[in-house]
Order: structure tokens, then C-alpha cells, then sequence
């Protein structure tokens, strides 16, 4: 049987974190890894034996260089990749510990893909033989370029029939509430499934959901259901998927999630992991993953949320962006725990 392909869209970046627990800088040592949550989505599909493709944008030097290298080494198809501009986006990631949050500083101005040619992108080609297709809030973020780049992407998919899965991921660093405002609900019109959180929902699509609706420690279902039938009526998406994290500490998180299905009008509750966290970062990227391949493999839908919810929980004991896990890593874990359907 022919390897079912899927194809990403987004940033790749230089990494850069003090050893251990350490501050920025508290010595003269950073470790260099990559990383981005559209191609921490590729690469984890590829780790679960998926034909997945991804599309950036690297500067032809060194460091370039080294992100295609990794790219393929994690067995990304890197076709698609265009090479250009000067310089690659970094970003500095403190590891909390305790009392002290993680923390993550930006510089990506000026980056290679922020100055990406829309025209230089087929994207009908580019999707030929693709069953999904998948990208983030942060890539239009990333200026006018990526930001028609993608909406070209996403109409090209709808229009092709190729499953759309669009990760909010609304990141104030990189551009304001009103400019996203402008940009991200017009881009939800041709997701399939949408990752999105309370604010999300409430700021950018206009949804109201009480403040609070989605603190574990208070989650209101029939409010999380009633938001989720509006954005599946008013933007035409087939899923809505959230996940819910409470911050125990910075060393240890509680870890689960829910997924409204459109067409069965249905709610699902993914199991609860307490998580030790060795890396928070990734954990929604890894989530995607999980619940994208776990839906192109026909689980029914309380079984791929429980494996999405056993990915990215696994994925925060390992460090780094990526998440090294296989199916039967998850699997064992996911069988393990409880979840499914919400029942009154």
C-alpha cells in the first residue's frame, strides 16, 4: 500500500537554551537544536511511519545547511524546501523549574522565510497526492508574504478535497491582536480541523465562551460543547480540538484534552496524564500529530484522541522540540489510560 503523504507548512528554527536548568547566558554555553511547530508536526508524523513532506524556507548558508540536514535525517521529505534570504529565526528557551516558568524570547525578524515570494509557491502541485495538509497561526504572523502564502495554501487544499488542520497558536510576540484579527478568521474558513484554545475562540473568532470555561480545574463541558457547535456552524470546520494544561508547577503539569466532532454532534475527553516535564515545548505540536495520524490510520475518534492526548504527554519527557516516540510507545501508554466520549 502506498504511504499515506502529508505536507506542512511553516518556520524552521535555530534553537538556542542554556544547559540544564541554567539562566540565558549564566555561562558561556548554549546547546543548538531546531525546531517550529509546523515542522515539529512533520517530523513527528514521519517518526510514525508517514510520508510527510515540508515546505519552508532556509537561507543558503551553514546553518541552513545543518536545518536541512536534520530535516532529513528525521525523514522529512525536503522536495519543497526553497533556499534564500540571509538568516535563519532563532529563539532562546529557559527551562523553568519549580516556582520559575519556562520562558522563550524571539529573533526572527528578517528571517528567510519572512520574506517569502507567495508567486514562488505551486501550491496545486505542491498538494498533488497529499491526504493532509497542516500549518499554524504563526506562519501569516510571520509577514505579508507567508501570510498570503498561506491563505493560497489553504484554498488550494479546500479546493483539492485535501484535509486542512489549521493550530492557532496565536504568539503575541510576533504581531498584534487586531492585525491577527485581520488575518486568522478568514484562514479558519477552509480548516477542516482547528487546534484553538479560550482566548482563541473568544478574541479572534468571536465565539462567547465564559472566562474560565476551560481551566481543568473548573472546565464547564456543556459551555466547551456549546462554543464548539458554534465555531463548527459559523466557520464550516469539521473538528474542533483543544487541550487543557494545568500548571501544577513548572516541574509538573496535568495534561489532557478535548475534540468536538461536527458531524456525530459529539464531545470526547481525552485522558489525564500528570506530566514531569523534562520540555514543554512541542506538546501542541505533538498533540496535532498525533490526532492527524491517528485519524489518517481510521481510529475512531475517542481512540485518536487518547492517542494524541499519550503522544504529547510523552513527548514533554523528552528534550528538544521533536518528539522521538513510535505508534507503540503510544499506544501502550494511550491503551493504559481511561477517556472518551462525554456522556450526561
Amino acid at each position: 500500500m502506498k504511504p499515506i503523504r502529508t505536507l506542512a507548512f511553516g518556520e524552521l528554527l535555530l534553537r538556542l537554551s542554556p544547559p540544564g536548568h541554567e539562566r540565558l547566558l549564566q555561562s558561556p554555553s548554549l546547546n543548538a537544536t531546531f525546531g517550529g511547530g509546523e515542522a515539529n508536526v512533520a517530523i513527528s508524523l514521519a517518526h510514525f511511519g508517514v510520508d510527510s513532506h515540508f515546505v519552508t524556507r532556509l537561507p543558503p548558508n551553514p546553518v541552513g545547511d545543518a536545518a536541512l540536514r536534520v530535516l532529513r535525517a528525521e525523514g522529512v521529505g525536503i522536495d519543497a524546501v526553497q533556499r534564500g534570504g540571509e538568516r535563519m529565526g532563532i529563539y532562546f528557551v529557559e527551562a523553568g523549574a519549580s516556582q520559575r516558568p519556562w520562558s522563550i524570547a524571539y529573533d526572527r525578524a528578517h528571517s528567510a522565510i519572512s520574506e517569502l515570494d507567495p508567486s514562488s509557491l505551486d501550491w496545486p502541485k505542491l498538494l498533488r497526492d497529499v491526504a493532509w495538509f497542516h500549518t499554524s497561526g504563526i506562519t501569516p504572523a510571520l509577514g505579508p508574504g507567508p501570510a498570503e502564502s498561506t491563505r493560497r495554501a489553504v484554498q488550494a487544499a479546500r479546493e483539492l478535497g485535501v484535509t486542512v488542520s489549521l493550530d492557532f497558536n496565536y504568539r503575541r510576540m510576533l504581531w498584534s491582536a487586531s492585525s491577527a484579527k485581520e488575518v486568522l478568521p478568514s484562514l479558519v474558513r477552509y480548516v477542516d480541523v482547528l487546534f484553538a484554545g479560550e482566548d482563541d475562540l473568544r478574541t479572534f473568532l468571536g465565539i462567547p465562551i465564559p472566562h474560565g470555561a476551560l481551566d481543568p480545574a473548573s472546565l464547564d463541558l456543556r459551555a466547551c460543547e456549546t462554543a464548539a457547535a458554534r465555531v463548527v456552524s459559523e466557520y464550516g470546520v469539521r473538528q474542533l480540538a483543544i487541550t487543557l494544561r494545568e500548571n501544577l508547577s513548572a516541574s509538573h503539569n496535568g495534561w489532557s484534552a478535548l475534540l468536538y466532532d461536527g458531524p456525530s454532534k459529539t464531545l470526547h475527553r481525552g485522558p489525564r496524564h500528570v506530566v514531569h516535564l523534562v520540555d514543554r515545548i512541542g506538546a501542541g505540536d505533538s498533540f496535532v500529530a498525533g490526532l492527524v495520524f491517528a485519524q489518517l490510520d481510521g481510529k475512531p475518534l475517542d481512540q485518536a484522541l487518547r492517542f494524541a492526548v499519550a503522544a504529547s504527554a510523552l513527548k514533554q519527557t523528552i528534550p528538544g522540540d521533536f518528539n522521538r516516540v513510535s505508534v507503540a510507545e503510544v499506544e501502550r501508554l494511550g491503551d493504559a489510560e481511561d477517556g472518551g466520549r462525554v456522556r450526561r
